[in-house]
């Protein structure tokens, strides 16, 4: 009988920090093989290292290819890239040395994912000063994947108990991320939204723009953007047939979305919505990016130099994610065959 489970690539993220002990961790757990058959990208040997130290008692066994893969609980399947000095690996610090070869990982699962070796790719956390390191160019994981997939500006998700919480803008300074709030920016991410929500099953979905300032300016007395930008641009997406609401306080606009009032709540700035979110269920959010010709998802923390290597990290948020990818790809597939 075919197996139908998804092929889902999971990166390692940055030897340095958390991302190899939550990975073995996550693929010890018996649910995750239930919903996909997995397949880490990573160093072996440091694998091996870290399980021994911490006595996970993982076992592994090396794949040739994406296609070679089992999903079988009590073998965690593993492309090796032997790309580790581990002698000279420094835990719990940023190195050029963690960054690049945290690149090549989400290199290879891009690789893999644009022949279709793989369903999905989910990705363990990076460190963007060891990125930076290394030489990369790109900011974050999102910007490296969308370039490596030829996408100009894909759409991050948070989603946390339900809730879908997109973003305006992403990694820029406040000051600056409060000027991209604009009528025309608003409506064009809107429209994607709504897009991608349609990919994975939401006929019609139901968007609110949160507010920029407190109590949605309170009609111009705290405030002009929601007068000038927002309503204006809410009534454009209205008249164009879409289900749009703002601007909504962001004081109760997350609250409001998690209760099943909207299906996505667009946020304008990064912490607005990632406060919201992590604030809500921290292990349990999982960031996924929309608009690339595969499913992505990830862990919404980052690589905890400062517990890295002491046994300790929650592995609940790359479980989460795992999860996600397949039932995202579950999603995309029923529809399809419509």
């Amino acid at each position: 009988m075919e197996d139908k489970r998804p092929r889902i690539a999971i990166t390692i993220g940055d030897p340095s920090g958390i991302g190899p002990e939550i990975a073995i961790k996550s693929l010890l757990r018996e649910e995750v093989y239930r919903m996909c058959r997995p397949i880490l990208i990573g160093d072996l040997r440091l694998l091996r290292k870290i399980s021994e130290e911490m006595m996970l008692n993982a076992k592994f066994k090396a794949l040739r290819s994406p296609s070679d893969v089992l999903g079988r609980k009590g073998i965690i399947e593993v492309i090796d890239l032997k790309n580790i000095d581990i002698d000279d690996l420094r835990i719990g610090a940023a190195t050029a040395q963690a960054g690049e070869v945290s690149i090549q990982y989400v290199e290879k699962a891009v690789e893999y994912a644009l022949r279709r070796e793989v369903d999905a790719i989910v990705t363990g956390p990076i460190n963007k000063k060891s990125i930076r390191l290394a030489g990369c160019s790109h900011i974050g994981h999102t910007e490296m994947i969308a370039a490596l997939s030829g996408v100009e500006d894909p759409l991050t998700m948070f989603w946390v108990r339900g809730a879908r919480i997109f973003f305006l803008t992403r990694h820029m300074p406040l000051e600056d991320a409060i000027k991209y709030v604009k009528r025309t920016r608003i409506i064009d991410t809107t429209l994607k939204i709504v897009d991608a929500l349609k990919k994975i099953g939401i006929e019609k979905p139901r968007v609110a723009v949160a507010a920029l300032n407190p109590h949605a300016s309170d009609g111009g007395l705290i405030g002009k953007e929601e007068e000038e930008e927002i309503s204006p641009a809410v009534e454009d997406l209205r008249k164009k047939g879409i289900d749009a609401y703002g601007p909504v306080p962001a004081d109760s606009v997350f609250h409001q979305a998690v209760e099943g009032r909207f299906d996505a709540v667009l946020s304008l700035y990064h912490d607005q919505g990632h406060i919201a979110a992590k604030t809500l269920n921290f292990y349990g959010t999982v960031s996924v990016t929309l608009g690339l010709r595969f499913i992505r998802t990830s862990v919404d923390h980052g690589t905890a130099y400062e517990i890295a290597g002491k046994g300790i990290a929650n592995s609940k948020s790359l479980e989460e994610a795992m999860k996600l990818a397949a039932h995202l790809v579950s999603r995309v597939r029923d529809i399809q065959k419509l």
